[in-house]
């Protein structure tokens, strides 16, 4: 497969990025490496993949002194002309688009930063798509579509049109898009409902890092809603293998879009994620209760038996292995121990 990997100097990104590699597919990322957080992390992922900072000029050509098969490119979706002419160049076989503007408080503060990500980011991309035909687009889709409702755990078949942010919004418009889309044009495409990814090589803004950081600065964490909010924490070398799986299996169906949850199926309290930390750091959280945050939720469970039927997915990651492992990244990363 040649495969172009949005977003690949992203958390997701990056680690799909190296599965495909390591398993020998050709692969170009491409990343506009904004500075939503400390871009000196998305340098880092980029360097692990033998991408060196020096080396990167907007829409040129950088091949990766690790992966023979690797290629990046600085580049943002919104430049439409330039996108065109990588994948009339390239002639793509498939699309993994995890390139968005993250971060459900941030959409409060900045709103358009999403539209011009999520909403013209991605309609570009499909554009891309319709004139350059691939066999299976997959895009990140969020948990976040399902809202505040409080059944749990959430299938894909649940209503999705009340959204509580516009992070949210835009990425339910994304499923929307792309069905019409492969309604319109038959451009194979599936959409992933990820759910609290974790994990080395982490977004900050995250929870598990600013839990983390605050530890071991022995900081103030402040735990929304009083505590009482529970994850669907899913380790981020489940989700990679979860992706790989479906890469090379569009939908067969009439309109050939699908739909699916990736997460642990196991959610977890924040109080005893934060439990975790304690013990592989050592170290006692300093916690202030406060109460809830706008566009938060107070729960995301994944039901995932369409994924497992389809592609016998299953995590096998364990919470606590999970954590360890986040844990000796995180103090190598920021601390160098």
């Amino acid at each position: 497969m040649k495969i172009l990997v949005t977003g690949s100097a992203g958390f997701i990104g990056y680690h799909v990025s190296r599965e495909l590699l390591s398993q020998g597919h050709a692969v170009t990322g491409i990343d506009n490496i904004n500075d939503y957080y400390d871009v000196r992390l998305k340098y880092a992922r980029l360097k692990e993949t033998g991408i060196e900072e020096q080396n990167i000029k907007p829409g040129e050509y950088v091949q990766s002194t690790v992966f023979d098969s690797y290629q990046f490119i600085r580049m943002d979706l919104n430049d439409r002309e330039a996108l065109n002419d990588l994948f009339e160049k390239e002639h793509f076989s498939h699309v993994i688009h995890l390139a968005a503007q993250a971060g459900v408080r941030y959409s409060l503060q900045n709103p358009f930063a999403y539209i011009h990500s999520n909403i013209t980011g991605f309609m570009n991309l499909l554009e891309a798509c319709r004139h350059n035909p691939v066999k299976h687009l997959v895009y990140a889709s969020s948990s976040s579509v399902y809202g505040d409702k409080t059944d749990t755990p959430f299938s894909e078949s649940d209503n999705t049109d009340q959204p509580v942010s516009l992070y949210a919004a835009t990425k339910k418009a994304n499923e929307l898009m792309a069905y019409s889309y492969a309604r319109l044009y038959h451009i194979p495409a599936t959409g992933i409902r990820f759910f609290t990814v974790y994990g080395p090589w982490g977004r900050p803004d995250m929870a598990p890092s600013l839990f983390m950081s605050a530890i071991l600065k022995g900081e103030t964490i402040r735990l929304f809603n009083h505590g009482n909010m529970e994850r669907d924490f899913t380790f981020v070398d489940d989700i990679a293998m979860g992706v790989l799986k479906i890469i090379p299996s569009p939908s067969s169906m009439e309109t050939p879009h699908a739909i699916y949850n990736m997460g642990c199926t196991s959610p977890v309290k924040l109080t005893d994620f934060l439990a975790e930390i304690e013990k592989v750091t050592g170290k006692k959280a300093i916690v202030e209760m406060t109460g809830m945050q706008p566009g938060d939720v107070i729960s995301t469970y994944a039901d995932t038996t369409r994924l497992k039927k389809d592609f016998n997915y299953q995590p096998s990651t364990p919470l606590g292995t999970g954590i360890q492992s986040f844990y000796q990244w995180f103090s190598e990363f920021y601390y160098g121990t």
